[in-house]
């Protein structure tokens, strides 16, 4: 049998705008720009409504004129629609400064081959401290420091970083939001996500988070210390793509098998 082939990504420009980059583009030249990521699945992009109003969010914090939701959904369907492959695949939204006008764009690409590994094993993880950021509330094209900690990550033998302030303060994983899972004193468990200023809003933390509380579960919107992580009942990184990876190993040291896993497989079914 011939080996398969991966389709080429779908482009699609937004209306009235350019999805071609030019060399002397701020986009291009200076990551002056921002851009959101999201799940398709079956034709269906998940979360979509909740990714377009982080982009419109990020876009103010890098004073970019945001095209209408309606114009990106139009992009955005008929990127979707020519898109050959079945099964998952992955739909990028950029926005950027061109150096004649705005440059924005669909684009539906391959699910990465990492993906499924991290869903099934789950990651190994080590702790780099981030240095200030004014832009780390906005998911921005800016993104050689995060490119640079996933690699530094490999380098020392793991597959993905948690960020953490200069204070020793928990904040996000370079494309990830970290939740832990901890027993409160009857032994339920409580989901427990940083809160910081300087951390992206997740969209699949917060849908998680919705489906817990639908549940029953407490979820708490805290300070979290890397201490915390070690004592915690489960540590999980929340994507858009990868939705949940579990963190088996941090900085070298195994966590144990957490109580909770089957509550945050659960939560993922039943949202995704």
């Amino acid at each position: 049998m011939p080996a398969q082939t991966t389709p080429p990504p779908i482009v699609v420009a937004v209306h009235g705008c350019r999805a071609s980059i030019r060399a002397d583009d701020a986009v291009f030249a200076r990551g002056d720009g921002v851009f959101e990521t999201a799940l398709v699945r079956s034709g269906v992009v998940l979360l979509l409504d909740e990714h377009l109003a982080r982009l419109t969010a990020s876009a103010a914090l890098a004073g970019l004129v945001c095209p209408p939701a309606a114009l990106w959904r139009a992009a955005i369907a008929a990127a979707v629609g020519q898109w050959p492959g079945a099964g998952e695949s992955v739909l990028r939204l950029v926005l950027g400064r061109g150096s004649d006008g705005v440059v924005a764009f669909a684009m539906v690409s391959a699910l990465p081959e990492r993906v499924a590994a991290a869903r099934r094993d789950g990651v190994a993880a080590v702790t780099l401290v981030r240095p200030h950021w004014p832009l780390a509330a906005a998911k921005s094209l800016s993104y050689a420091a995060n490119l640079s900690a996933l690699r530094h990550a490999t380098r020392l033998g793991a597959d993905d970083a948690v960020f953490v302030d200069a204070a020793g303060a928990v904040l996000e994983g370079p494309r990830s939001a970290v939740v832990l899972a901890v027993a409160d004193s009857r032994g339920d468990p409580v989901l427990v996500t940083p809160d910081a200023a300087a951390i992206l809003p997740s969209t699949t933390q917060r849908a998680v988070f919705a489906a817990a509380a639908a549940r029953g579960v407490e979820c708490v919107y805290r300070p979290v210390s890397v201490a915390d992580l070690f004592a915690a009942q489960g540590v999980w990184l929340l994507s858009s793509i990868t939705l949940a990876a579990r963190v088996h190993t941090l900085d070298g040291v195994t966590l144990p098998a957490s109580p909770f896993e089957t509550l945050i497989a659960a939560l993922i079914a039943g949202q995704f």
